[in-house]
């Protein structure tokens, strides 16, 4: 009963604290070595906006929520008097019905605006749709869990109501037990049993299916995250290369400009040494000019 009071806690809280919270849970469910109670804490998955909301009723808002599901109830005894004649009685159930899902609709949009939401229509017709589905499965004995639904409901078919008051239809009120309805009843039993059996086996065969689909789920995420490491190891070792490319270009584009400076420096020196040795050369012309006109005097 403990892990169940703890995932109703889950439910219990605000939408945004759902996940986090549900895989804490699961992690310290594992760490104690309950890998079963675990394994269904991490399949459980955050609700819709408008699954939450119909929770928050639940549990918040239990009387008018209980109000509704009474009123669902009733539908199949009021099924009864409208057979036996007595319109009024299923128009009062109709009605109360109808009562409770309007009080609970205006609940839902004070509870999402103090949630910092603001409801759109859609969000608020769902919710009244799921409503309206957990008032008819309320004949039901398997019906949806209140307080931790996960998704929107529809309302059951029309061939469901048809064979949940269906009852009603072929009961005469007041009607005595004969052999004859006895030997009905007990075959109606005998195949809601068979039904019952066959609704379990199948779902240990889809328990069996989730927990091999969880395995590989889990095998896959083990292969991804190695992949991941592996990965990551080589991206760092080629960031690693990049900055060392990087430092290497970085002093050899140092060592070209100051190559390139030095040069220019040389070919200025160059340029002016040839200016000088051009000056000094016609200085020379000049000066043995000179000295030969002289010598010829």
């Amino acid at each position: 009963m403990k892990l169940e009071d703890d995932i109703d806690a889950l439910f219990r809280l605000p939408l945004a604290e759902f996940t986090s919270a549900r895989n804490m849970l699961a992690a310290r469910l594992k760490k104690e070595g309950r890998r079963n109670d675990a394994d269904r804490v991490k399949l459980l998955a955050k609700p819709s906006i408008s699954a939450w909301t119909v929770n928050q009723l639940y549990w918040n808002h239990r009387k008018a929520f209980d109000q509704l599901m009474a009123s669902g109830k009733r539908l199949r005894p009021a099924q009864k008097l409208r057979l036996a004649g007595k319109v009024a009685g299923m128009r009062d159930s109709l009605d109360a019905r109808r009562e409770a899902l309007v009080q609970l609709s205006d609940l839902a949009t004070e509870l999402l605006h103090d949630a910092g939401s603001n409801p759109s229509p859609d969000t608020l017709r769902r919710v009244t749709t799921t409503l309206e589905a957990l008032s008819a499965y309320a004949l039901l004995s398997d019906g949806p869990t209140p307080g931790r639904l996960t998704q929107d409901l529809d309302p059951p078919s029309f061939d469901s109501l048809a064979s949940l008051l269906s009852g009603a239809a072929t009961e005469e009120i007041d009607e005595p037990i004969t052999p004859a309805r006895k030997s009905t009843t007990s075959a109606n039993v005998h195949r809601l049993e068979e039904a019952r059996r066959a609704k379990i086996a199948d779902a240990k065969v889809t328990l069996q299916d989730a927990k091999k689909s969880l395995s590989e789920a889990r095998a896959r995420v083990q292969s991804l995250d190695s992949a991941y490491k592996k990965a990551n190891a080589e991206a760092k070792e080629a960031e690693k290369h990049r900055r060392e490319a990087e430092e290497l270009l970085e002093k050899a584009t140092a060592a070209s400009n100051d190559a390139t400076r030095r040069a220019r420096s040389v070919a200025t020196e160059v340029e002016e040494a040839t200016k000088t040795a051009e000056v000094a050369k016609r200085a020379i012309e000049t000066a043995t000019k000179e000295l030969e006109s002289l010598l010829r005097q």
